[in-house]
């Protein structure tokens, strides 16, 4: 290269589209086809780069060889001696064995549900038969829905849930019936009944005799609360109170003698129930217990189910239920000489009553009114005795 252009290259180099003086900095117009820009670039490099280039690629061939020649002597030749040789020759310690369902199942010892020929699994939800059977349903009682309708905005700061259904004919009344409340004392039917299902199964019996205990000493309802500490009680008493006196110590004997809640949630999915839960202890003021008015009124139903209870479980239930002590709600608009099997409950912000009801007549029908408050609100109990009043009449007229 003649000197003159060589020290015009080694005084200007490229940027992008223009073409800079190291001294200056100012931009030079670049060439106008892409085509020459390359081909300056191109015949622009120097020497000493493409030295570099080569030297940097023998440099790489070097290390690839290096790498791959240690790979083939050491490492290849310990893995077949450690792993593959005892593949075809067998293990130097015979007496040491590989559980290899142990390594491909590693929580199998204790993340299990089911038993099989000495093995133990881990299988998916099983669908099988509810062990209630569901209401069977007629028609909707349009007009007596609408009659309750009609008081409702007498009451503007209650929201109820109301539910009849008519033994004789399957007609039923439904308003709000699916909604989720809280339960509040109601959730006692539920325990009330997988106590019978336990003691049925010969897991618990009512003569079975529990301890008072500060652990389950309870406020709220029920005056078992200021009996003295280690008093005991038969399941049967226990019961009793847990649905005459509404006794919240008594129910978490009760719960706590069958398993506790999980033992209650269990039984209430093996019924066919979705939307009924027991996730606190009782008096559970915060009203973390669900249910739904459809939901009591199939466990109401199922209680003459033979299939369900034997006739001395329901014997004993109907005795229970039938002695409930507070008569101030759905029992007020009922009229004379009606029967009423049933449990209320009060958490301050939901008042409630469920049961079964006897007419002089021979009429027979379940009725569910739940009301959510403001807390404490006599509105909620004035709506539940006039919502019942209006259903009484009608069902026996």
């Amino acid at each position: 290269m003649p000197e003159l252009a060589k020290k015009y290259e080694e005084r200007y180099y490229y940027r992008g589209d223009f073409q800079y003086a190291k001294s200056t900095l100012k931009p030079l117009p670049a060439p106008k086809h892409t085509e020459e820009r390359k081909i300056v670039r191109r015949t622009s490099l120097p020497k000493r780069n493409e030295k570099k280039i080569k030297r940097n690629q023998l440099i790489s061939k070097i290390i690839s060889l290096t790498f791959m020649l240690f790979v083939g002597v050491c490492i290849l030749p310990t893995g077949f001696k450690n792993i593959a040789h005892s593949i075809f020759t067998g293990s130097p310690y015979p007496n040491l064995k590989t559980d290899y369902r142990q390594l491909v199942f590693p929580t199998q010892n204790y993340l299990n549900n089911h038993w099989f020929l000495g093995e133990l699994s881990l299988n998916g939800a099983e669908t099988k038969k509810p062990a209630m059977l569901p209401l069977t349903f007629g028609q909707e009682l349009t007009d007596l829905e609408s009659q309750i309708k009609n008081i409702m905005p007498m009451y503007p700061s209650i929201h109820p849930s109301v539910f009849v259904w008519d033994y004789d004919t399957g007609n039923y009344a439904d308003i709000n019936g699916a909604e989720t409340f809280s339960a509040a004392s109601i959730i006692k039917i539920p325990v009330l009944l997988q106590l019978f299902r336990s003691i049925e199964n010969n897991q618990v019996s009512l003569y079975d005799e529990m301890p008072l205990t500060e652990y389950y000493r309870s406020e709220g309802s029920g005056g078992l609360q200021f009996k003295a500490a280690n008093s005991t009680y038969t399941l049967d008493k226990l019961a009793r109170v847990m649905i005459t006196d509404s006794d919240n110590s008594a129910t978490n004997m009760i719960m706590s003698k069958i398993g506790s809640m999980t033992d209650v949630n269990q039984g209430i999915r093996d019924w066919g129930l979705s939307q009924t839960q027991v996730h606190n202890w009782l008096p559970d003021l915060a009203g973390t217990n669900f249910t739904t008015a459809r939901d009591l009124a199939r466990m109401l139903y199922n209680i003459e189910n033979p299939e369900f209870l034997s006739t001395e479980s329901r014997e004993k239930i109907v005795d229970y239920m039938g002695h409930v002590k507070n008569n101030r709600l759905i029992q007020a608009g009922l009229g004379s000489g009606a029967l009423f099997l049933h449990k209320t409950g009060d958490i301050g912000k939901m008042l409630g009553d469920a049961g079964i009801v006897y007419a002089p007549n021979g009429k027979k029908y379940i009725v569910v009114i739940l009301a959510n408050r403001p807390y404490n609100s006599p509105a909620g109990k004035d709506f539940i005795v006039q919502a019942s009043e209006i259903i009484y009449n009608y069902m026996v007229r």
